[in-house]
């Protein structure tokens, strides 16, 4: 069923244009088919969600056509031979991965000292080595400085952050991915007399409301994680405060997912975050290449890795690198939702052969019990050290 024939299922009028607040209560709509209409309503959800990010200060402009968005980047009628990705995060390596996936020469310039920075350490760590041996170049803690657009190329300037030491990079495409904005431009929000935090957010208390009363805000364009998934749960969620229900959404349980090949996926704290809050923690974790299933397939890329509360066994945080994490982190999101501990998981029966008995060995490794399938003898140190990111 789609979107349409759910909206005449529940009676919901469709009017295709671009909305602006006339007042709290009214909206004037550009209609698409030519003409404007005039809405009024009692409750009102903003929902407008986000825009791609320029590079700061512009030194290449986005045309489209030689440098390129993620929207761009899904509409190039040929495989580049040499492309430059501005930008090591979720954007910036999915698409890199496809690309290069096709034979493209890809260069990621980041101005982080690691590839997806908002990950946990050893992930990160794990991916920049895999992606490495896939072919792929990294130029770490760099920024671009500037840059130069012709008809089917572009030179772009980068400069070493510590050192500043220059060089000129030249690529078919490039791929601007530094990262995306709350899009509320022609929204109109200080004609509801709606309130925009210092980054151009819909600011919004935790029922999702704005300072005013009637208006209510979602997803994109307001703060936290730029997914789908987390704004389709503050979509119920404010919808039901609206309805006085008490709509709640535990941001502490949102996974994310980067669908490059092997998945990454993760829900909760980093070890990174945890040791700055001074938590006292325990860690289980199980490389991919132990799980009976994973060999069978000759998917053997990554690991899984909990993170416990070290008193109370809760688990804190879960970091998965392999080609189901998207699926198999649903387990462990269901897990933190309902406080469980590693015990809990550990103790739950996982049919065999799955490459989800990988989260049940990681779970044992957390609350100190013997892993299954990796010996607990005297090579121990090796085994783990050869599956170690580090190594």
């Amino acid at each position: 069923m789609c979107i349409r024939d759910r909206f005449r299922k529940y009676k919901v009028d469709y009017v295709k244009g671009t909305a602006s607040f006339l007042s709290k209560d009214a909206l004037n709509i550009k209609l698409n088919e030519g003409g404007q209409e005039k809405i009024q309503a009692k409750k009102m959800l903003i929902a407008t969600g986000s825009d791609v990010s320029p590079l700061p200060g512009e030194p290449l402009k986005i045309d489209e056509k030689v440098v390129v968005s993620s929207t761009g980047a899904l509409s190039l009628k040929e495989v580049p031979k040499k492309m430059i990705v501005i930008g090591a995060g979720v954007i910036g390596m999915e698409l890199g991965s496809v690309y290069q996936g096709l034979g493209a020469d890809v260069t990621v310039v980041e101005f982080q000292n690691q590839i997806m920075p908002f990950a946990d350490g050893e992930v990160s760590k794990h991916m920049l080595k895999y992606f490495k041996k896939e072919g792929f170049n990294f130029l770490t803690g760099h920024k671009v400085v500037g840059g130069s657009v012709g008809e089917r190329s572009a030179k772009v300037v980068v400069e070493d952050a510590k050192s500043g030491k220059k060089q000129e990079l030249e690529a078919d495409i490039v791929l601007v991915a530094t990262g995306r904005k709350p899009y509320t431009e022609g929204l109109h929000a200080d004609k509801a007399g709606v309130k925009l935090d210092s980054h151009g957010r819909v600011d919004v208390n935790k029922e999702l409301m704005t300072n005013v009363p009637n208006i209510y805000a979602i997803g994109d364009v307001v703060k936290g994680a730029m997914l789908a998934h987390k704004a389709e749960e503050e979509g119920i969620a404010a919808v039901e405060n609206m309805l006085g229900e008490g709509g709640h959404v535990n941001y502490g349980a949102i996974p994310g997912v980067i669908y490059t090949h092997p998945e990454v996926a993760y829900v909760g704290k980093t070890e990174e975050e945890l040791k700055k809050e001074n938590v006292a923690y325990s860690k289980g974790f199980f490389p991919m290449m132990a799980n009976s299933r994973s060999r069978a397939m000759h998917d053997g890329e990554g690991f899984v890795k909990v993170l416990t509360d070290k008193k109370t066994d809760k688990i804190l945080g879960v970091h998965m690198v392999s080609s189901v994490a998207g699926e198999a982190i649903a387990e462990m999101v269901l897990a933190m939702e309902y406080g469980a501990s590693a015990e809990d998981v550990a103790r739950t029966c996982h049919a065999h052969p799955t490459m989800s008995e990988a989260v049940k060995e990681a779970c044992l490794g957390a609350y100190d019990l013997s892993l299954i399938h990796i010996c607990r003898c005297r090579r121990y140190a090796v085994c783990r050290s050869r599956w170690s990111p580090d190594h």
